[in-house]
């Protein structure tokens, strides 16, 4: 079975990634965006959870229904990939603390996108 690759180029910019996140992610299971470590929200997050301090990354179910969410873990990567700690839906919201990132799609992702 092939699968589309979603994106290019995250071997390189996550060169710690687990394998099996690496594949769920590839394979657009799961979705990975970056952490916006300016706003309030993440700021609060840090005092509960200190480990989020160096949390650049966060990878999640984007299937997930927002009445579900609580049921949620989310995993926290730091800049490399590397996993640093793991939250429940039910103690944090990712709402509002997530920015893009700086992976890029493949060619093959976006063309599928478009059929």
């Amino acid at each position: 079975m092939h699968t589309v690759v979603k994106y290019a180029n995250i071997q390189k910019e996550l060169p710690k990634l687990p394998e099996l996140l690496l594949n769920t992610i590839q394979s657009d299971v799961l979705e990975i965006k970056s952490v916006e470590k300016t706003c309030a929200k993440y700021t609060d997050a840090c005092k509960k959870i200190p480990a989020l301090r160096n949390a650049y990354f966060v990878v999640y179910s984007k299937y997930i229904q927002k009445s579900d969410h609580k049921y949620e873990k989310f995993i926290f990567l730091d800049e490399e990939g590397a996993e640093i700690c793991n939250v429940a839906g039910v103690d944090m919201e990712l709402y509002g603390l997530l920015s893009c990132t700086n992976l890029s799609f493949s060619e093959e992702y976006e063309a599928s996108q478009r059929d």
